[in-house]
């Protein structure tokens, strides 16, 4: 069963998870080797068009992982790294933890998408800690996919739930990696991370000045 999404209609309005991963799917090249992080990122499964020629790699051994699993599809021993039921392409392939971290390790990933609590606009990622004391670390696989891909994208809301910006001149939180996501989709904005300064591709639902006096960050146009 085809459980891929059509690609959303981003209007003039922010975005939701499923259009931020519908955009990130967007912009995946053809037969590109791709690790989803767990949360959000794993929604970018859905959303490759049939005949992508995506390869999905999963942290606890697959390659060639399809969309989500829904009703009947679902196997409960078939599941990616967050544990989420998922079906199989043609040609999937199945590995010990230590070969995927291999994979990882040894630069033969062209993109991964990771969520984030922070980035700093040097491309600095913050992902596995917020630092608070009650908080329960858990870095997982991301130092090795943040250092070891060809390319890091970061999927998430540019805002927390205080209104604090997510993207920041420098993070505060432990670092996951230095200098190593080139792009955040979030909900308001598509934004590359170059040595000149934080690009801007697209916007949604905002200005890029009034989302500049928001961030308090200088933002380029693309």
């Amino acid at each position: 069963m085809n459980t891929r999404q059509p690609s959303p209609d981003t209007g003039n309005r922010p975005l939701d998870k499923h259009a931020i991963a519908a955009l990130v799917a967007r912009d995946i090249p053809h037969g590109s080797f791709v690790n989803l992080g767990i949360g959000q990122p794993t929604l970018v499964a859905d959303h490759l068009p049939n005949g992508s020629g995506v390869v999905l790699h999963t942290e606890n051994g697959m390659l060639n992982m399809g969309p989500a699993a829904q009703g009947d599809a679902i196997d409960r021993e078939l599941t990616n790294a967050g544990k989420i039921p998922v079906t199989e392409l043609p040609g999937a392939a199945y590995f010990h933890h230590a070969d995927s971290f291999a994979m990882m390790r040894g630069g033969h990933l062209d993109i991964c998408v990771l969520g984030a609590f922070q980035v700093s606009a040097a491309g600095d990622l913050a992902n596995w800690h917020t630092g608070a004391p009650d908080a329960i670390p858990a870095v997982g696989g991301a130092m090795d996919l943040a250092i070891g891909a060809k390319k890091v994208f970061v999927m998430m809301t540019l805002f927390a739930k205080d209104g604090a910006p997510k993207l920041v001149p420098r993070c505060t939180y432990p670092l996951t990696g230095l200098g190593c996501v080139d792009r955040v989709y979030s909900d308001l904005a598509v934004l590359d991370l170059t040595p000149r300064g934080v690009v801007v591709r697209e916007t949604f639902g905002v200005g890029v000045g009034e989302l500049a006096g928001r961030l308090d960050l200088p933002l380029l146009p693309a």
